[in-house]
């Protein structure tokens, strides 16, 4: 019975360092303004499909990379487990019965720092590697 349990927790370790290294192989982190703390990936999916608009007490605004950029469709496959035709369409439902708007997209890293770091409340993403000394990282 103990060498079964041992077994299942090992296995179960492993699971979890697997599903961890998924996420830094892929190098996408979530950063935001100064004055948002540290979230978890099941906040971030819900600012990103609209779910909270608030962290807090702080309104935050969520950004995007847009569509046909690789740190995105990281981002929506990790973060919100959807593609890129989900996340729209989900988006086209929610606008077309009232719930809002997707999030401003923007075309390079530096616009998304720039307004990340700039814009009380803002949360973007980019890849790892982009990171630079000051960027608040929620997630990663």
């Amino acid at each position: 019975m103990a060498l079964h349990c041992t077994r299942s927790l090992g296995l179960l370790l492993a699971l979890a360092a697997a599903s961890t290294s998924a996420h830094a192989a892929d190098g996408v982190v979530v950063i935001g303004h100064e004055n948002v703390k540290h979230l978890d990936a099941r906040t971030v999916a819900r600012i990103y499909t609209g779910r909270v608009i608030e962290v807090d007490g702080v309104s935050v605004t969520a950004i995007n990379a847009n569509v046909g950029n690789p740190v995105r469709e990281h981002f929506l496959r990790i973060y919100l487990d959807q593609d890129e035709d989900k996340y729209t369409a989900y988006w086209t439902v929610r606008r077309y019965i009232g719930k809002g708007a997707s999030p401003r997209e923007f075309g390079n890293t530096n616009d998304i720092i720039n307004f990340v770091t700039t814009t009380p409340g803002a949360v973007g993403y980019i890849k790892e590697s982009d990171i630079r000394p000051g960027l608040n990282v929620l997630l990663r």
